[in-house]
């Protein structure tokens, strides 16, 4: 199963628009990757899930909710 193939499984399991969130799986990628090297490996996972949170079931709202996220990692 490919990284493509699993959110769509996902999203339609959770009654998520698979259109609306593909789009967003880099930009989450991304985040994750600079949260698990600038503050440690478990921030990653729990970053992610407060952006859930802070969208409201709002996908338009998490590449906004990532560069507010992004301004808090400390410089590299």
């Amino acid at each position: 199963m490919t990284l493509t193939d699993w959110v769509d499984a996902v999203c339609l399991d959770l009654d998520l628009p698979a259109a609306d969130v593909q789009p967003l799986v880099h930009g989450a990628l991304d985040l994750t990757r600079d949260v698990a090297h600038g503050i440690e490996r478990p921030a990653a996972p729990v970053t992610l899930l407060l952006l859930g949170l802070a969208a409201q079931g709002d996908p338009a709202r998490i590449p906004t909710l990532i560069d507010q996220v992004r301004q808090l990692l400390p410089p590299t």
